[in-house]
C-alpha cells in the first residue's frame, strides 16, 4: 500500500500530548472531547442541530511557526496523523478530524505582516481572515480580489487550501490567481518557501500552484505573499430579470458575446428566488422567474452599463441599474438568503462546466429531480461556469432528520456526472475533501491519479498530513 493511502499509526496519541506539554509548554491544546467535538466536522459536513456530539480530536493551536515546526516534527515521532486547520468553513469534509488525529489550528497565525503598494503585495499569516485583510487594505485604496461567500469568516490560509473562488471570480480569478509565494512546513518539519515576490517568475516547477488547492495533504501553509489591486474608480450593480430558469441560463452567452467584462456575474434560478423570498421576504420573485445578479468596476463605467444593458434586453431580461442601497440589500441576499428549513433534508455541492453550457445543467435539473424524488435548484458564478446547486426533500412526520435518505446523494452525483459528460469538473472551489472523492476518481485518469499520489509520497512518505482527503 502507499505511504499516501495508508493511515499513520494511531498508537501515539497520548504520548504526543505528553511530549507536547513538556517540550512546547507554550502551545494550546485541547485534548479529545466532546469540546472538540466542532473540529469533526466543518460546516459542509456539520450535523444536523440536535444530534448528540460525540468526542472530538485533540487541537492544538499554535502562534509562531516555530511551534507549528515543533508540533509536525512531535506528530511525526509519535505516529499521530494532523489535520491542519484553518476557520472550519470548508464545505467538502477536508478539516475533519478523528478523536486520534491532532488538529493543527492556524487560528492564531493571523498577522499582516506587511502591505506594499508599489510592489502590489501583501505577505499574511494563514489566520488573517479575507474580510480582515480588505478591512486593512482599503483605507489605502486596495483590495485583495478573492471573494467566497464565506469571506467574512474564512481565512486566507483555508482559501488557500482549496483555492477558494467567490463571487469576483469572473474578473479576477480564484485564489490561485491571488497568490505568488507560500512559506509550507512540510511533514519533516522544515520550513520552505516557494514562489516569488514578483509578479513574474518561471525558476524551476510552479509548486505554488500545487499547494494552493491541495487541501492540507502536502504540507502546512504559514505564510502566504498574495497579490492586491487598487480599488476601482467605480462600482455598480445591474440587474436583469427573466421569465423563466432557461431565458435567464441562456442570457449569460450575451454577456460572453458582449465586450462587456463584469467583475461579478451572479445566476439565480427561479425556486432560489423563491427560497429566498420565503427565509427574507424579499420580493424578488415577483421581478422574474430568474435573475442575473451583475457587478461592473472600473472606468468607463457608462460605457459598459449601456452596452451590457442592449445586450441583455436584446436577451429578453429586464434591466435596471440599482442603487446603491438597494444593491447593497441584493448582495446581501446573494451571499446569505439562501436558507434552508429544519422541516427538509437538504445536500448542496459544486460543480463547474465551461460557461457556454450553464444552460444545459440547469435544464437537466428537472429530470434529475423527478428520477430522485426530491427539489434541486442552483444558484452558479455564472462568469465562470460555476454552479452550486442544493437537492432538497421534505422530512416527513415522525422520521428521524439525521437519517439522510440517499435520494439526495444520488441526485447530487447524478448532478455531477452531468456536468462531466458537458466538459465539466466535480469541484470548481469547493474541493474534493471526504466527500467528493469516489466522485474525482471517474473524472481523474488512472494515470494521473497514480502521478498525484507519488507527489504526495515524496513530500509526506509516512502519510503524516490529512489522510484520507482529497486525493
Amino acid at each position: 500500500m502507499s505511504a499516501s493511502t495508508a493511515t499513520a499509526p494511531r498508537t501515539g496519541l497520548s504520548a504526543l500530548l505528553d511530549d507536547i506539554e513538556r517540550d512546547a509548554p507554550g502551545v494550546e491544546v485541547l485534548p479529545p472531547s466532546a469540546d472538540t467535538a466542532e473540529y469533526a466536522h466543518d460546516a459542509g459536513t456539520a450535523p444536523r442541530s440536535g444530534t448528540s456530539a460525540t468526542d472530538g480530536p485533540a487541537v492544538a493551536f499554535p502562534t509562531t511557526v516555530g511551534e507549528v515546526q515543533q508540533l509536525v516534527r512531535l506528530a511525526a515521532r509519535h505516529g499521530v496523523s494532523i489535520v491542519p486547520r484553518g476557520a472550519g468553513t470548508g464545505l467538502s469534509g477536508g478539516a475533519v478530524a478523528h478523536a486520534e488525529q491532532l488538529v493543527v489550528s492556524t487560528d492564531r497565525l493571523n498577522r499582516i505582516i506587511e502591505v506594499s503598494p508599489a510592489d502590489e503585495v501583501a505577505v499574511v499569516e494563514p489566520g488573517v481572515l479575507n474580510a480582515a485583510l480588505n478591512e486593512h487594505l482599503a483605507p489605502l485604496g486596495l483590495f485583495y480580489a478573492p471573494d467566497p461567500a464565506s469571506w467574512r469568516i474564512s481565512t486566507i490560509g483555508g482559501n488557500i487550501a482549496t483555492n477558494a473562488g467567490g463571487l469576483r471570480c469572473a474578473k479576477y480569478g480564484v485564489t490561485r490567481e491571488s497568490v505568488l509565494a507560500l512559506d509550507v512546513v512540510l511533514a519533516d518539519g522544515s520550513l520552505v518557501s516557494i514562489g516569488h515576490r514578483s509578479i513574474k517568475g518561471v525558476t524551476g516547477l510552479d509548486l505554488v500552484s500545487l499547494f494552493v488547492g491541495s487541501e492540507g495533504v502536502l504540507g502546512i501553509v504559514v505564510g502566504a505573499t498574495v497579490r492586491i489591486r487598487p480599488l476601482p474608480v467605480a462600482r455598480r450593480t445591474v440587474t436583469a430579470f427573466f421569465e423563466s430558469t432557461a431565458a435567464g441560463a441562456a442570457a449569460v452567452g450575451a454577456i460572453t458575446a458582449s465586450r462587456v467584462r463584469p467583475s461579478v456575474i451572479e445566476f439565480l434560478d427561479e425556486p432560489t428566488l423563491e427560497g429566498i423570498d420565503a427565509a427574507n421576504d424579499s420580493g424578488l420573485r415577483a421581478r422574474g422567474a430568474a435573475l442575473l445578479l451583475i457587478e461592473l468596476d472600473g472606468f468607463g463605467i457608462d460605457e459598459q452599463t449601456a452596452e451590457l444593458t442592449t445586450a441583455l434586453a436584446a436577451a429578453g431580461g429586464r434591466v435596471q441599474v440599482e442603487s446603491e442601497p438597494d444593491a447593497e440589500v441584493l448582495w446581501e441576499l446573494r451571499r446569505s438568503g439562501r436558507r434552508f428549513d429544519e422541516g427538509s433534508w437538504f445536500a448542496g455541492g459544486d460543480v463547474a462546466v465551461p460557461k457556454s453550457r450553464i444552460a444545459e445543467v440547469f435544464a437537466g435539473f428537472p429530470a434529475i429531480a423527478a428520477r430522485h424524488g426530491v427539489a434541486v435548484s442552483a444558484v452558479a458564478h455564472a462568469g465562470d461556469g460555476n454552479l452550486h446547486p442544493v437537492v432538497t426533500l421534505p422530512i416527513p412526520a415522525g422520521a428521524d432528520p439525521s437519517l439522510v435518505p440517499a435520494a439526495l446523494h444520488d441526485a447530487t452525483d447524478d448532478i455531477v456526472r452531468a456536468a462531466l459528460a458537458l466538459g465539466g469538473t466535480v469541484s470548481g472551489e469547493h474541493g474534493i475533501g471526504t466527500v467528493k472523492r469516489a466522485l474525482a476518481a471517474e473524472e481523474l485518469a488512472a494515470r494521473v491519479r497514480s502521478a498525484q499520489l507519488a507527489i504526495k509520497d515524496a513530500l509526506d512518505p509516512a502519510g503524516l498530513f490529512n489522510p484520507g482527503k482529497a486525493l
